[in-house]
């Protein structure tokens, strides 16, 4: 088994990531669209280097691959990072490779359930993301499943040749619980 259902949607499930599956990572990471998203469109990923990377990632922290459930097909990957526990906040990334599967609710999904894990597991308070501006697909899932903008840095990034704010966005303890 090359996955393990560590947190369970209707439709996909978190895993512990796989570095054997460095090879999926160093595509999409290597794809425009989707590195343009991650604040990476500069950065060339390698084989080595991403396996490498996820051989780390794999040891520590609460880095998930996004699997379909029907299938068992990587779609992505999602994770905090910068886990404070004194003040019980930490920080999200994610990211759906392959064009055909965004804008399906793998994304939001997966966003949920590491929010009630972030909350009800970790004993959360503060989860918070920073996103570019012309990021409209992600804007709207975040905000669809309950972060909220606190902040706006103007011009803060300056990717295909153009600069574009990056949004602050949180979702406190609370307001999640408003929303299950």
């Amino acid at each position: 088994m090359k996955y393990f259902k560590k947190l369970t949607g209707k439709r996909v499930y978190l895993s512990p990531i796989n570095p054997d599956d460095y090879e999926y990572y160093t595509k999409w990471l290597n794809d425009p669209e989707v590195t343009s998203t991650l604040g990476a469109h500069k950065r060339t990923t390698s084989l080595i280097a991403e396996r490498a990377y996820l051989e780390q990632a794999a040891k520590q922290g609460y880095n998930f691959a996004i699997v379909r459930l029907e299938d068992d097909a990587l779609l992505g990957g999602i994770g905090f990072h910068e886990i404070n526990h004194e003040s019980r906040k930490t920080t999200l990334g994610i990211f759906i490779g392959e064009a055909e599967n965004r804008s399906r609710g793998y994304g939001a999904e997966a966003i949920k359930l590491m929010l009630e894990f972030g909350f009800n597991t970790l004993n959360l308070h503060n989860i918070g993301l920073t996103m570019h501006a012309d990021n409209e697909q992600g804007l709207a899932c975040y905000k669809k499943v309950g972060f909220t903008e606190y902040g706006r840095r103007h011009e803060a990034t300056f990717k295909h040749g153009r600069y574009y704010d990056v949004i602050c966005m949180e979702i406190l303890e609370d307001d999640f619980r408003g929303i299950v």
